[in-house]
């Protein structure tokens, strides 16, 4: 039996197992607060089912998706750098670029901003301004 399928049948089993031994084994208490819906640190408003949510919100989540995924691509290309040579090393540098270039386009169309008022350091240091 070759190792892939025997970790296609083990981990099923293992999770089930384990699963099972959760529903079986564990005391259940609920109470009011543990039935109660709750979503991302928002009280939940009764009679409502959505509450207006920010879109940065969900650019910001979308923007670390993607440069996280960024980071999980180095980690290949470190590995198996001596095999790839300097043609493997240099796409992944455009790659790196062309990301780059992105983030600080995002930047300066203001994309990570939450608030529609733009402070700049002399409004915050008034002493500045003379």
């Amino acid at each position: 039996m070759s190792s892939l399928l025997l970790l296609f049948i083990f981990v099923p089993v293992l999770t089930g197992i384990l699963l099972a031994l959760n529903l079986l084994l564990a005391v259940h208490r609920p109470d009011s607060e543990k039935v109660q819906a709750y979503e991302c640190g928002f009280s939940p408003i009764y009679g409502q089912t959505r509450s207006p949510f920010h879109v940065q919100f969900y650019l910001v989540g979308i923007l670390f998706l993607i440069f996280d995924l960024e980071i999980l691509l180095i980690y290949p290309l470190a590995v198996t750098l001596h095999q790839v040579s300097a043609y493997g090393f240099w796409i992944f540098i455009v790659f790196l670029v062309i990301l780059t270039v992105g983030f600080v386009l995002e930047i300066g169309s203001g994309a990570l901003y939450f608030t529609e008022q733009k402070t700049t350091v002399s409004t915050l240091r008034p002493d500045l301004n003379n």
